[in-house]
């Protein structure tokens, strides 16, 4: 059985129901969906405001690392029947969703909870996505968790 997979990087809009109805099998019972968002006040050692943030990716690479994390997740959790990992690049507001995990499955007791709680983080390991704060204090480009390996 070809099971359904996206893998997405955009500029535009997330749609959850579109997302979720190209994910859902005619089994499906089950969806787990992380959704990241962008956050107005942030505490990093002291509250900073933000205006907005500005996420940047190496597309090929982040795929292809996208693509990776949907792999991992079905070799951990073969139950899991669709995939859906989207991330937001460009200009982004407070309250706008900036990432997506969602994963489907016949039941909920599948082990889809702990699918989707893998996928967001080792998304935000291994995928090269940089995101800069704009905020009255300035703008400052936000350290995140990937740091490229030789031959990578």
């Amino acid at each position: 059985m070809n099971l359904p997979t996206i893998i997405l990087l955009t500029e535009s809009e997330l749609n959850l129901d579109n997302l979720l109805a190209q994910i859902t099998l005619p089994t499906t019972g089950a969806s787990a969906i992380f959704a990241g968002v962008v956050r107005a006040q942030t505490s990093r050692g002291d509250n900073r405001e933000t205006i907005s943030l500005d996420y940047e990716a190496y597309q090929p690479m982040a795929e292809a690392k996208m693509r990776q994390v949907a792999e991992e997740i079905r070799q951990n959790w073969p139950t899991i029947q669709g995939i859906a990992i989207v991330q937001r690049v460009g200009h982004l507001y407070p309250g706008t969703p900036t990432t997506l995990i969602a994963c489907t499955s016949a039941h909920r007791n599948t082990g889809i909870f702990d699918a989707a709680h893998y996928g967001i983080d080792r998304l935000k390991e291994i995928v090269p996505v940089w995101k800069k704060e704009i905020g009255p204090q300035g703008e400052e480009w936000v350290d995140g968790h990937y740091h490229p390996k030789p031959g990578e």
